[in-house]
C-alpha cells in the first residue's frame, strides 16, 4: 500500500476493522451452528422434550427435520456461506 493510499483510507481503518471482527464472528456462529456435536445434543434434547410431553409429536418432527437439515449441510460442506 502506497504513503498517498494509506494517508487517504486511514478514516476507513475502524470500519475495515469492525468488518473483519464481524467477519470472525459470524464464522465462529456458522462453526457453532453446524458443528455435529451440539446437532446431536438438540436432537437428544427433542427426544427429551418430547418423551416429557413438554413439546408435541409435530413439534419434535419439525424441529428433528431442520437440525437434520443442519447436519445434511454439514457433512456435506455445501449450502452455506
Amino acid at each position: 500500500m502506497g504513503l498517498l493510499t494509506g494517508i487517504l483510507t486511514l478514516p476507513l481503518a475502524p470500519l475495515r476493522g469492525t468488518v473483519a471482527i464481524a467477519e470472525q464472528i459470524r464464522q465462529q456462529a456458522e462453526e457453532a451452528y453446524y458443528d455435529p456435536a451440539a446437532i446431536r445434543r438438540e436432537l437428544e434434547q427433542v427426544d427429551q422434550l418430547r418423551t416429557d410431553g413438554e413439546i408435541s409429536e409435530d413439534e419434535a418432527t419439525a424441529w428433528e427435520d431442520q437440525l437434520i437439515e443442519r447436519m445434511m449441510i454439514a457433512r456435506g460442506g455445501s449450502g452455506r456461506g
